[in-house]
């Protein structure tokens, strides 16, 4: 008698969970949107995104939230309505209890700033584009170029991102400036110079033979001696004269990134007229020298006699 009464409250409890779903769901499918709330989880003081901007966008679009049952709200078509925004990394829509919408949205996270003949803009690890403007300023890596589908502005990333990782080369580089494909040019924070390393690949031993032409020649030469150090050549260095278009190189080990180039064999010697002040002449020099001092001493002779002549003649 007691198991039987046991059932039947079990089943009681049972028709009433069942019965309080299906109410649940009929008055769910009833339901309408009475509250939309935007949320933006990256949001901090040089956000440029706002929840008022994200429900302006949509209204835009004719995506209409509010007042709507809930079960007509689709959420993939909001999210990809939100995508389309080049303010935004992602969008999540959840629909919760009440009447209530959430719509959680991630704003863009620029890796780069391209500047791109008059036009500039950012663009995030994706690829995607957003134009700048003065409202907003993120400080973040600048690249001068133009840039195609075939070549976008993210080919740029793994040497950007070594760059950045190294204390001593994101102390160096103030801009990236990209002529062409094969000729990427970095400009340094401090003037004088720029680097040339060619395309974007094997950039860990263009960077290491930098660091020791740095180390090495630069400190002798002089921090204005050249205009452009190229380090786009394999196991060499190029360095152009600044005023004299005379080409320097030294021979690099890129099995040695420490060793020490011997600076007297750099291979092409300085132009004519960049010999030291306090430099010995040569023996060709002196011996110039010498007979142009003989021509002088025979000259000053000649006109000596000259000027004795008249004399001579008024004394007869």
């Amino acid at each position: 008698m007691k198991r039987l009464i046991q059932y039947s409250i079990l089943l009681v409890l049972a028709l009433a969970i069942t019965a309080g779903i299906l109410w649940a769901r009929g008055k769910s499918q009833d339901e309408l949107c009475t509250e939309v709330v935007v949320e933006v989880i990256n949001a901090d003081s040089t956000s440029f995104v706002t929840p008022q901007g994200i429900l302006s966008d949509l209204q835009s679009k004719g995506v209409k939230l509010k007042g709507k049952r809930m079960q007509d709200i689709d959420a993939s078509q909001v999210e990809k309505a939100l995508a389309m925004s080049p303010y935004l990394e992602f969008a999540d829509i959840v629909k919760c209890q009440d009447g209530k919408l959430l719509i959680r949205v991630s704003q863009l996270l620029p890796v780069l700033r391209v500047f791109d003949g008059e036009s500039s803009y950012y663009v995030n690890r994706a690829g995607k584009r957003m134009d700048a403007n003065i409202y907003y300023h993120s400080d973040v890596p600048v690249v001068r170029g133009h840039f195609t589908r075939d070549y976008p502005p993210t080919r740029l990333l793994p040497l950007i991102d070594y760059v950045e990782k190294d204390t001593l080369l994101r102390s160096l580089v103030t801009m990236y400036c990209v002529d062409d494909t094969n000729n990427i040019i970095i400009v340094p924070d401090f003037s004088g110079h720029v680097i040339n390393i060619g395309n974007a690949s094997g950039f860990e031993n263009k960077f290491a033979k930098l660091k020791l032409f740095y180390r090495e020649v630069m400190p002798k030469k002089g921090w204005n001696a050249y205009d452009t150090i190229s380090v786009k050549w394999n196991h060499q260095i190029v360095a152009t004269r600044r005023v004299k278009a005379v080409v320097q190189t030294i021979e690099y080990d890129p099995e040695d990134d420490e060793q020490e180039p011997d600076i007297g064999t750099i291979s092409v010697e300085a132009a004519k007229g960049s010999q030291k002040p306090d430099e010995k002449p040569s023996a060709e020099d002196q011996a110039k020298k010498k007979e142009d001092d003989k021509k002088s001493d025979s000259k000053a002779a000649d006109d000596k006699k000259a000027k004795a002549s008249p004399d001579k003649k008024k004394s007869n």
